[in-house]
C-alpha cells in the first residue's frame, strides 16, 4: 500500500492510462476489480454516452474507478455528470485544472491531474490536485512535456512534497513500478500494456503491430495526427503516413502528402480521413496502418494478449519480487 493507494481506495500501485478509443467499461472494471484504478476516457463523449459507461462500470464492479477529462475541450457539462453520477475519481489532463479542481473536490470527487514538468506540478498542487501524475515523454498517445521519465517523476516528487506523485511514460512491467517507486512515486500509470488486454477496443492489426515493434519503432511527434485536437504533441509507431510525410519534408497542416484522403471507414465514427486523430477500432475497415497508432516507448515489452486482470497481477508480482531482491544483501566473492 502506498500512500496514492490509500487516497484513491485502491489495492495495487497500478493506474489504466485512460488511451481514448480504446478503454470501455470492460476495460476499466477488469482493472478495478484486480486492485488497480480502471480510467474510462469520455472527454469527447456525449452526456448520454458518458453516462450510459460510467453505468455500465458500475454494474461491473464495485471498486474505484475514475474519468478522464481533457482540458483541451470544455468539459463542465461532463464534470457535472460524472459527479451526478458520483464518479469517485476525477483524472484531468492538458490545460491547467484550477478552474474545475475546486468542482470536482466540492463534489466529492478525489483529483488527479497530469503533468510534464515540475513547474506545472507545482501549479496543480497549489489548485488543489490531490494526486499529481508525472508524464514522462516515452509515454504513447497524447505527450504533455519533453521531460524523460527518470529525471522528471523525481524532479516532480521533490517539487510537490507529500502530495502523492504517479509516474507515467514508457512503464509496462514490474521492473518500471519498482524503478518508479525507488524515484520516490506512489504508483504508476500504464496504458501500452494494457493494448493488450483481452478487454481492450482496438482493431487487431492494431495489436499486432504493437506486439512487432522494438523499443525504436515509435515516433514523437509535435503535430501531425492531428485533425480533431491540433497542436498537442504525441508519439504513435511508424507507418506509411509518417514515412511519407517525412520523405516530403514534414510539410506543415494544409500541405501534407494525402491530406483529406479517407484511408478508412468506422461504423462508428464514419469517414477517418489520414492525419485524423484516431485510435483504431475494432470495427474499423481501410488501411489501418495509415491510421495514428499510439504507442509508447515501453511497447518492445509487450508481447501477447491477456486478460487485464492478469496483465495487473503480474506487474505487481514482477515489481514485488525485484524489490526482494533488491533489499537482499549480496555476499562478498
Amino acid at each position: 500500500m502506498t500512500a496514492a493507494c490509500t487516497r484513491l481506495g485502491i489495492e495495487l500501485p497500478i493506474i489504466q492510462a485512460p488511451m481514448g478509443g480504446a478503454v470501455g467499461p470492460a476495460l476499466a472494471a477488469a482493472v478495478s476489480n484486480a486492485g488497480g484504478l480502471g480510467t474510462l476516457a469520455l472527454w469527447g463523449a456525449d452526456i448520454q454516452t458518458l453516462r450510459r459507461q460510467i453505468r455500465e462500470t458500475q454494474a461491473l464492479t464495485s471498486k474505484p474507478f475514475a474519468v478522464n477529462l481533457n482540458l483541451e475541450f470544455a468539459q463542465e457539462e461532463r464534470l457535472d455528470a460524472c459527479l451526478q453520477e458520483r464518479v469517485p475519481i476525477i483524472s484531468f489532463f492538458w490545460r491547467e485544472p484550477s478552474a474545475l479542481v475546486a468542482r470536482a473536490k466540492a463534489g466529492g470527487a478525489v483529483v488527479l491531474h497530469t503533468v510534464g514538468t515540475a513547474e506545472d506540478a507545482r501549479r496543480a498542487v497549489e489548485c488543489g490536485v490531490d494526486i499529481v501524475v508525472a508524464q514522462g515523454w516515452e509515454a504513447g498517445g497524447h505527450v504533455r512535456g519533453k521531460v524523460a521519465t527518470m529525471a522528471l517523476v523525481p524532479a516532480v516528487v521533490d517539487a510537490v512534497g507529500r502530495v502523492p506523485v504517479i509516474a507515467a511514460g514508457g512503464i509496462a512491467d514490474g521492473r518500471g513500478l519498482a524503478a518508479a517507486l525507488a524515484l520516490g512515486a506512489s504508483g504508476v500509470w500504464i496504458g501500452t500494456r494494457f493494448l493488450a488486454s483481452t478487454e481492450v477496443e482496438i482493431h487487431p492489426h492494431y495489436r499486432e503491430r504493437i506486439f512487432r515493434a522494438t523499443e525504436d519503432d515509435t515516433v514523437y511527434l509535435e503535430e501531425l495526427f492531428d485533425i480533431g485536437w491540433p497542436k498537442a504533441p504525441h508519439r504513435v509507431l511508424r507507418n506509411s503516413t509518417v514515412a511519407a510525410w517525412e520523405a516530403a519534408g514534414r510539410p506543415v497542416s494544409g500541405k501534407r502528402p494525402g491530406e483529406g484522403e479517407v484511408v478508412a471507414t468506422s461504423k462508428s465514427r464514419g469517414p477517418i480521413v489520414r492525419y485524423r486523430s484516431y485510435t483504431p477500432a475494432a470495427d474499423a475497415e481501410g488501411d489501418i496502418d495509415a491510421l495514428s497508432l499510439w504507442a509508447g516507448q515501453s511497447v518492445a515489452l509487450v508481447h501477447k494478449t491477456q486478460p487485464a486482470a492478469e496483465i495487473v497481477q503480474e506487474i505487481f508480482d514482477e515489481a514485488q519480487a525485484v524489490l526482494g531482491r533488491l533489499a537482499t544483501p549480496v555476499k562478498p566473492q
